[in-house]
């Protein structure tokens, strides 16, 4: 299991882009989790001094992949909104069916597919578990905080990208 205190994440390589158009793509499902993800996100931009970030809301994790393209597609020769990078956030909850194996796969696969295609990074701030409590331990309990996790890979992706 992952934890954030074997990870150098939180000390090495975290550039300074202050001028950064970050895009933070999550869903209405789960909205209590994913409400908390993205507030981690904010709270880590804002102490890097990243001001220019836009939230889009899309129905489910099934919708990321299409709600990142589709703002790509539509801003990606605006100066003020060329997005630098994308953060996918959403919580899918292992259920009674295999419909939670279809959502995990297909979200995985698309934001895959969209940091082979897109010419800047797509963060994979997806909580993929099997009940509420794992949830709530990566929302700032033994696991750390996966919001602020997302929002440092995504800085650090844009320093190389």
């Amino acid at each position: 299991m992952a934890e954030v205190t074997k990870s150098n994440l939180y000390t090495t390589g975290i550039p300074h882009i202050q001028d950064a158009c970050i895009i933070i793509v999550r869903t209405e499902w789960n909205a209590a989790i994913v409400d908390e993800l993205e507030n981690g996100v904010r709270r880590l931009l804002a102490d890097y001094k990243i001001k220019n970030v836009v939230t889009v809301t899309v129905p489910g994790c099934f919708e990321i992949p299409f709600g990142i393209k589709s703002y790509w597609d539509k801003h990606k020769t605006k100066k003020k909104k060329k997005p630098d990078a994308f953060i996918a956030l959403g919580t899918v909850i292992r259920g009674d069916t295999p419909h939670f194996d279809y959502v995990c796969k297909a979200v995985t696969d698309g934001v895959v597919q969209l940091n082979l295609m897109l010419p800047v990074p797509s963060i994979f701030g997806v909580l993929t578990v099997d009940n509420q409590q794992q949830a709530e331990e990566r929302i700032g309990g033994k696991h750390g905080h996966k919001g602020e996790e997302a929002a440092l890979t995504a800085l650090k992706m844009i320093a190389i990208s």
